[in-house]
């Protein structure tokens, strides 16, 4: 049997209006439990500055764990906008390709869901959208691993449900997301977005499926103190716990 595996999942550092003793509050806690990963799901930077994409290689590689990364909305380029809509994940994936690697954790599937676009029929561009070719990328990977025992997890930044079956949601086509997720076997989606941590599961056709947010490094705070979400895993058995890094001053 496999030992537990822990998994600080962490979103919305926001390097460019950072709360930097958030940030050092989260590296001391990695330093002294050393999670098996830290799992950002994506607003790693506030305007995809070259100077805050730089920060956050810093920070990521200072860390001494495995990282994977998924892209936010606010991780495309907000001052150039040629650069935003004909290669709006570069800045990203410089990232990515330097501190990130495909997770390898005993007991555990990662699969990424893109729910980031670099431009909407709404405004603002901030909210998710799934694509057609988003969806179905990440279900063939789920459809690989039909036959995997392994717990699944999906990687997303925005939310794909924001309450029950049929209620109002932000996140364009998260409800056909969340319900094809569902039947595909995943088993729990982390998110964030939102700067608030939440702990949901919803059934669809008799699939359900758990969803975790987490909240944020920033100084953007909304209802809750900025921290991330301590995840262990054992087995099927997943416990989350939000660690509160500081009280913190709304912004």
């Amino acid at each position: 049997m496999n030992a537990p595996v822990t998994l600080f999942h962490v979103s919305d550092v926001h390097f460019g209006v950072e709360d930097p003793a958030a940030h050092d509050g989260f590296a001391q806690a990695v330093a002294h439990e050393k999670p098996d990963a830290v799992i950002c799901t994506g607003d790693i930077t506030q305007r995809a500055k070259h100077r805050e994409y730089a920060a956050a290689r810093e920070w990521f590689a200072g860390l001494g764990v495995p990282v994977a990364l998924e892209v936010g909305n606010h991780d495309m380029p907000y001052y150039n906008p040629i650069e935003r809509f004909r290669t709006p994940f570069k800045r990203y994936e410089k990232l990515a390709a330097a501190v990130a690697a495909p997770l390898d954790l005993p007991g555990i599937a990662f699969v990424s869901l893109l729910t980031t676009v670099p431009a909407q029929t709404r405004f603002p561009w901030s909210d998710g959208v799934v694509t057609d070719n988003a969806l179905s990328e990440t279900l063939a990977r789920l459809d690989a691993l039909s036959d995997d025992p392994r717990l699944k997890i999906v990687t997303c930044h925005h939310p794909l449900m924001a309450g029950p079956p049929g209620s109002p949601n932000p996140t364009i086509h998260g409800d056909r997301a969340f319900a094809a997720l569902a039947r595909a076997g995943a088993d729990v989606v982390l998110s964030g977005h939102v700067h608030v941590p939440f702990d949901l599961a919803y059934a669809i056709d008799g699939h359900s499926l758990r969803m975790i947010g987490s909240g944020t490094l920033s100084t953007r705070l909304r209802s809750s103190p900025p921290g991330f979400n301590r995840i262990v895993i054992d087995g099927r058995d997943v416990r989350v716990e939000f660690c509160a890094l500081h009280d913190g001053v709304d912004a």
